[in-house]
């Protein structure tokens, strides 16, 4: 009996050290595991606009239905054109001052090009022409301070605040990351009638601080960018969490690629990351800087397939197009 006894201890010994390594295994991978490095590089001098282009700090670029690449900065020439392969296209907007928050750009699934304004609290629509053809949200007019609105009254719930960035699910309804002021999420239909919101400050799962960009996959899976968490939150288009993803660095843009299996990339300081749909960290590249060949804190990215991204290096003044080796 003694030593079925002793042998039990031993077992409920070793299975207990078994299970505390094990736990710590797990816990390990998910604080600081190693993330393998991809084998990603800098397709040097790509883009190919005018000389002596004076280009502010760049936050967003995105790629059309037919392969041309638009980038937004916050420079003289706002929003900057190119074709698949680098050459320039045009640029407008010069003279405007709806660029002063230039924050992001986004096509949707018709192909229609959109404009994320965080500083007048507007999102634009443009037609292929670059005309305004649609807006989300409404900027504070001064004049009518003056006349008959209360001044600095609380906004309607349609209203932005600082809104970030968009995307869309497959019955057009409309999904905005806002952002630096609400710290929510704002569902629009496909008409732009405010339907609901969710989120507010806070760091508690399905509360924001500062959701930073936003994209919708193919199955209506909408995927935010919580910076200030450094946290990716998943919802289905309600609003209902299905997911926290934890990282070890803030993410600062979102972009998924197209294909019947799609990744995401997510652009960091200093790192881009490629995950797969389930939160997995599948590999990263880059190292921090503000010259060619580093990324600096990638503001907007775009990646048409799982071998081409598309940064926007904010402080850097730089887009960057990196390619699998």
């Amino acid at each position: 009996m003694k030593k079925r006894f002793l042998m039990s201890a031993v077992c409920a010994v070793a299975i207990s050290v078994c299970a505390v390594a094990l736990m710590n295994a797990q816990d390990g991978a998910e604080r600081g595991a190693p993330i393998s490095q991809l084998p990603f590089h800098l397709v040097q001098n790509f883009f190919h606009y005018p000389a002596n282009s004076v280009v502010g700090r760049v936050s967003g670029i995105a790629v059309s239905p037919t392969g041309n690449i638009v980038a937004l900065n916050r420079g003289y020439h706002p929003v900057l054109e190119f074709k698949s392969d680098g050459s320039f296209v045009r640029s407008w907007g010069e003279g405007s001052t709806m660029f002063v928050g230039a924050h992001a750009l986004r096509y949707d699934p018709q192909g229609n090009l959109w404009y994320v304004d965080a500083a007048d609290n507007i999102i634009y629509r443009f037609d292929s022409e670059g005309r305004t053809v649609g807006t989300l949200g409404t900027n504070p007019e001064p004049w009518t301070w003056l006349t008959h609105v209360i001044e600095h009254a609380v906004p309607g719930r349609a209203s932005f605040y600082q809104e970030t960035d968009i995307g869309w699910s497959k019955d057009g309804s409309m999904f905005v990351s806002d952002g630096y002021g609400n710290s929510r999420v704002a569902k629009f239909d496909k008409d732009g009638n405010f339907v609901k919101s969710w989120g507010e400050r806070g760091g508690q799962p399905g509360n924001f601080n500062t959701p930073h960009s936003l994209v919708v996959d193919d199955n209506d899976v909408v995927y935010v960018a919580d910076r200030g968490n450094s946290r990716i939150q998943v919802f289905d288009t309600e609003g209902n969490r299905k997911a926290v993803w934890n990282l070890p660095t803030a993410p600062w843009a979102l972009c998924l690629t197209k294909g019947p299996t799609q990744v995401m990339f997510v652009g960091s300081v200093g790192r881009v990351y490629k995950m797969d749909l389930t939160g997995k960290v599948l590999g990263a590249f880059g190292r921090p800087g503000r010259m060619a060949g580093t990324i600096d804190s990638v503001h907007g990215i775009a990646c048409p397939d799982e071998n081409a991204v598309y940064l926007a290096n904010l402080y850097a003044s730089r887009i960057d197009k990196w390619v699998a080796q």
